[in-house]
């Protein structure tokens, strides 16, 4: 559409000077709301704790497993190395695509198997905290004891065979007196079948401090892979204190 405006002429009148019109007051404006915009380009509002509502979900979704897709037969390592062995050129194509995989490691099933052999708590000056796995189902007390605004890491050492897993990440989601105060996730990698454990240590971070970071707390960690399978899931409690404990 053009833009131009036609100019129309016509006959000059004057009009008798009188009261200026009074323009009519203008309505306050609303109060603004947060709002996402609809598909019609109109505000659409949020309720109130929507936010925390869709934090919630998305950590429903992480859980869920993804809808399956339909990738054609699935064939196990040692399965697509058996196939076309005879051809020199093909198995060594086979072994460049799959890389370091320890074929010595590799089993008949299509899953992975990832075990978790020790976790472990670097903290500069201070002996490791190593934690005892497996974690009693049932278990009570306090799993560890950290300083408050200490420098620490995490150790991860861990083993995979049959196949490869990919996307193998770390979560870790506390509670204080029923708040969750931190959600942490760490994307380890993607890891090929070796007879030698695997050991991943994730960056230095740092523990609260203060009269209100103080305290017990509880948590749950969970590994687990691109196909939302859960290798390992701890539920456990630790305390944040003034000092260290004694290591006597």
């Amino acid at each position: 559409m053009s833009s131009a405006v036609e100019a129309i002429s016509c006959p000059k009148v004057d009009v008798p000077a009188g009261p200026e019109p009074r323009e009519p007051a203008k309505e306050a404006a609303p109060p603004a709301e947060h709002c996402d915009t609809a598909p019609n380009g109109k505000c659409a509002p949020r309720c109130h704790g929507e936010e925390d509502d869709e934090e919630e979900d998305e950590e429903e979704e992480e859980e869920k497993a993804p809808k399956a897709i339909d990738l054609g037969p699935m064939v196990s390592i040692k399965e697509q190395l058996e196939k076309d062995k005879d051809d020199e050129s093909l198995r060594r194509w086979k072994e460049q695509l799959l890389g370091g995989v320890d074929f010595n490691s590799v089993g008949e099933t299509l899953e992975p198997d990832v075990k978790i052999m020790s976790l472990s708590i670097l903290s500069p000056g201070r002996p490791d905290i190593v934690l005892p796995l497996p974690v009693e189902p049932n278990g009570k007390g306090v799993w560890f004891t950290l300083k408050e605004g200490s420098p620490y890491r995490l150790k991860f050492t861990f083993s995979v065979s049959n196949n490869i897993v990919s996307g193998l990440r770390y979560t870790n989601t506390v509670w204080k007196t029923g708040l969750k105060v931190d959600r942490a996730k760490e994307m380890l990698g993607t890891f090929s079948p070796q007879l030698e454990p695997y050991t991943y240590v994730t960056p230095e971070d740092t523990t609260p401090s203060g009269m209100f970071a103080r305290g017990s707390y509880s948590a749950r960690t969970k590994f687990l892979d691109d196909d939302r399978k859960c290798y390992l899931e701890i539920n456990y409690t630790f305390d944040i204190r003034r000092e260290w404990p004694s290591t006597s």
